[in-house]
């Protein structure tokens, strides 16, 4: 790869939602501010909305790892289940994290117990599962814990586990509820949310922000900042013209970016060059089938300004 070439330490645009490589822009910021400012309220649900590609996901496991202040876990591989599960109930937070929630209630309650560490029966029904995810629950509010739940993809869960997600919402002890819930979800949560059948949830919606891309004037700041964890020690690596293409055909997504960006340093690699060009952008993007469009519509509005001047110019010759 060409990690020697620009004298890096590891891959700098990798898809895999790295903390280490979180970002505060002002949406994430303010999106992560939103987080923690309701998790300690400790009532109601979050929902964090984003289109494909904003880094939802990358925020949740940011979310988790400040809220312990460090000890969540920020991967959630096979070999460190056990680990991962250890870490999310130590500080002031016991954690769970379910990043595939598309599981009917009896399957997301054991998905539950699992990350709360509750040992069960292997025949266990569905009354003693629920008794025993509230006795846990209610030995983490004697020990001074808040029990916070995220979900990522949560417009794929069904309608029947939000419903009982709402029903463990209800436990509560004199003083507060005994668990929180957080939904990580696309638009489409906005629609499943808006069906009659999950109206109570919905009003308790306590806290919800929208998460958008890069704004403009972020992306160069961005690209650095990556560049600069990923062990480069120069100021970058991408030319102006570049950054000004990248924001083009991206739109300011972030999973865009980073694959056109990665993209675009492979071809400048190939070059020999140490600087990436307008062009190598222009043909990562062309390489890229969800960048297509927005590259197009770039070189559309290019040659509308560019028709519309030399008709301006050709009138003021004319006068």
């Amino acid at each position: 790869m060409y990690l020697q070439h620009f004298g890096l330490r590891e891959l700098p645009f990798s898809l895999t939602p790295d903390t280490s490589f979180f970002f505060a822009c002002s949406s994430y910021q303010e999106a992560l501010n939103t987080l923690l400012v309701a998790s300690r309220n400790g009532e109601g649900f979050i929902k964090i909305v984003g289109e494909v590609g904003n880094g939802k996901t990358l925020l949740c496991r940011k979310f988790l790892a400040t809220l312990n202040d460090g000890a969540a876990p920020t991967t959630t591989t096979i070999g460190t289940q056990d680990e991962a599960a250890a870490a999310r109930t130590r500080g002031k937070f016991a954690t769970a994290y379910i990043p595939n929630p598309y599981l009917e209630p009896r399957s997301l309650l054991l998905a539950l117990a699992d990350e709360f560490r509750i040992t069960l029966d292997k025949d266990v029904d569905q009354h003693q599962l629920l008794k025993e995810l509230t006795l846990a629950l209610l030995n983490f509010a004697r020990e001074g814990k808040r029990v916070l739940v995220c979900l990522d993809e949560a417009q794929a869960m069904p309608l029947e586990s939000l419903e009982v997600l709402r029903l463990l919402t209800n436990l509560e002890t004199e003083k507060r509820k005994l668990i929180q819930v957080v939904l990580f979800g696309q638009p489409e949560l906005d629609d499943r949310l808006k069906q009659s059948s999950v109206r109570q949830l919905r009003q308790r919606i306590s806290f919800q922000y929208e998460l958008k891309g890069l704004q403009h004037d972020e992306l160069d700041r961005y690209l650095r900042y990556r560049l600069r964890v990923a062990g480069y020690q120069g100021e970058t690596l991408f030319s102006n013209g570049a950054v000004a293409r990248l924001r083009g055909v991206t739109g300011g997504t972030p999973r865009l970016i980073n694959i056109i960006a990665n993209k675009s340093l492979m071809l400048a690699y190939g070059e020999g060059s140490q600087l990436v060009l307008p062009r190598h952008v222009a043909v990562a993007a062309a390489d890229t089938p969800e960048a297509r469009r927005g590259w197009r519509q770039w070189l559309w509005g290019a040659l509308v300004l560019l028709l519309g001047s030399l008709l301006i110019t050709g009138w003021v010759m004319t006068r």
